[in-house]
């Protein structure tokens, strides 16, 4: 059945929102807007006992800056609202009991130690204890018990949960757009818990419930929700639903570096990347986690890195815009298996996103890095000290160690560069070209290029025995751009000032 595409993203406000987390907005994104649908983000947080103030926010913020657009949800609204669960209460009381009322689900009384209890024991035989057909009618539940003791302990408002009743020995078909046809006997399968007395549902009942209300077509999330997905078909059918249930699609996971296990926080402070789009302080704790943003991430750089980690374009293509990957962007092209995770490729995509980048805009960038060191350049300066050295780094807060020495005077040498390359014969040739340097007219790269070349041959001087210490002077270390290049934008007057500060200390020390 042909139908409008309706995707949504619907993390929980537990914690900081996984980059895994961030790929999988960003799949439901390209989706929709592919095939022309509409993106929903939806706040799924009837689980109060994990809900984490300011992690909705956090949520917001972090896809906001990675520039995934939302349609519809909790912060820009629409014809579905509300869309943050704790709001729509009311309307899975309504559902619960369709469900109850059809025998679909029943009432279970056990209280959490007794079924502590029972666990217990199943562990000490070595088996392995599920609440399904085989245990149900063992239990304290209203398919065990009479009638008029069910009704008793609602009156008396007992705590209880309902469960689904999970029908015996049938095989459930999942039809998953990545993985093909998955088969699961419900004997397999718990009767899970869809209602709690408190008043509020479980994920499953709400999700499914949500879904069918606000006309999802396609559900893309993370494998790790395969498992579930037999219960919700069951949910679709025992509503009546099955005719508009979505289609789905469960994605790999984002793999350790060694591809061994699910990328985890640990994994992201043992190698020193961050696993989180924006920096997050634990409210609780006050711990810091690094984020991509904070860590000079271009989101668009992000945006692409993640896009390539689980799924192929079928082409050598790795630079995406935005717009190319919408374009190129298709369910059938992403992987089955999990997507290994690599700090260093991900250096890569930002250095690709930063050197084809506009000068001007990269000096902006950097020109803030200058100003908290209280270094106040022309703007044009900075452009070309930029334009120089950007191929060199990865993130715009690194140009500095590559140009400290374009704002800052030398004041102190590579003592093993002095003591190994430097000589009796050295300060001579360096004031014989500071001589040089002196009597140059025309201040141009290439003219300096060549006069000091002349200068080399018509002495007999070897590269070494000039450049090096000219480097030296200059910079402090044999590091740096071209060295022509460097003295253009130095001037004249402040080349010659390091040239004579160099040759104080090889007086003292040669």
């Amino acid at each position: 059945m042909n139908r409008p595409v309706r995707v949504r993203f619907a993390p929980s406000p537990t914690g900081p929102l996984h980059i895994g987390g961030v790929r999988t907005a960003l799949y439901n994104y390209l989706f929709a807007k592919k095939n022309n649908g509409k993106m929903i983000l939806r706040i799924e947080d009837t689980d109060r006992t994990r809900f984490v103030e300011g992690a909705e926010d956090y949520i917001i913020n972090s896809l906001t800056w990675a520039g995934i657009q939302f349609d519809e949800g909790v912060h820009v609204g629409g014809p579905f609202a509300p869309y943050k669960q704790s709001e729509r209460t009311a309307i899975y009381k309504e559902y619960v009991d369709i469900l109850l009322k059809n025998n679909f689900a029943y009432y279970a009384f056990d209280t959490p130690e007794a079924l502590e209890t029972i666990r217990n024991d199943y562990q000490l035989k070595k088996l392995n204890f599920q609440y399904d057909a085989s245990t149900r009618m063992n239990l304290r539940n209203s398919l065990s018990l009479p009638a008029e003791e069910v009704n008793a302990l609602l009156k008396s408002d007992s705590p209880y949960v309902v469960r689904f009743l999970i029908p015996e020995n049938e095989t459930i078909l999942v039809n998953d757009l990545i993985r093909g046809e998955v088969r699961v006997n419900t004997t397999q399968l718990d009767d899970k818990v869809l209602f709690k007395s408190d008043g509020l549902p479980t994920y499953h009942l709400a999700n499914v419930v949500d879904d069918h209300l606000m006309e999802i077509s396609h559900v893309i999330r993370g494998e790790e929700w395969l498992p579930s997905a037999p219960l919700h078909v069951l949910l679709y059918r025992s509503f009546g639903w099955l005719d508009s249930m979505p289609q789905f699609a469960h994605l790999p996971l984002l793999l350790k570096p060694e591809g061994n296990g699910k990328l985890s926080k640990r994994d992201g402070d043992r190698l020193g990347f961050p696993v989180f789009p924006l920096q997050w302080t634990d409210p609780n704790t006050n711990e810091i986690s690094s984020g991509y943003r904070e860590s000079g991430y271009y989101p668009d750089a992000f945006i692409n890195m993640l896009s390539l980690l689980g799924w192929n374009p079928g082409t050598e293509q790795e630079i995406f815009s935005m717009e190319q990957l919408i374009h190129a962007f298709s369910i059938e092209r992403i992987n089955k298996s999990g997507a290994k995770f690599d700090p260093e490729k991900t250096k890569w995509f930002n250095h690709q996103y930063l050197i084809n980048k506009n000068v001007k805009n990269l000096a902006l960038e950097f020109n803030n890095v200058l100003k908290d060191k209280d270094i106040f350049a022309d703007l044009s300066k900075v452009e070309t000290v930029v334009a120089l050295t950007k191929d060199r780094v990865n993130f715009v807060k690194d140009l500095w160690n590559e140009t400290f020495f374009f704002f800052l005077t030398p004041d102190k040498y590579d003592e093993q560069v002095v003591k190994k390359r430097c000589n009796s014969d050295t300060a001579g040739i360096l004031r014989k070209l500071a001589a040089c340097i002196e009597q140059i007219r025309l201040w141009e790269t290439a003219h300096l290029n060549k006069t000091i070349h002349d200068f080399m041959e018509n002495n007999a001087f070897n590269p070494g025995q000039v450049m090096i210490p000219l480097r030296l002077s200059l910079v402090g270390a044999l590091k740096g751009p071209d060295i022509f290049e460097m003295m253009n934008v130095l001037g004249k007057n402040e080349s010659l000032k390091r040239i004579d500060s160099f040759l104080s200390l090889l007086t003292v020390h040669c």
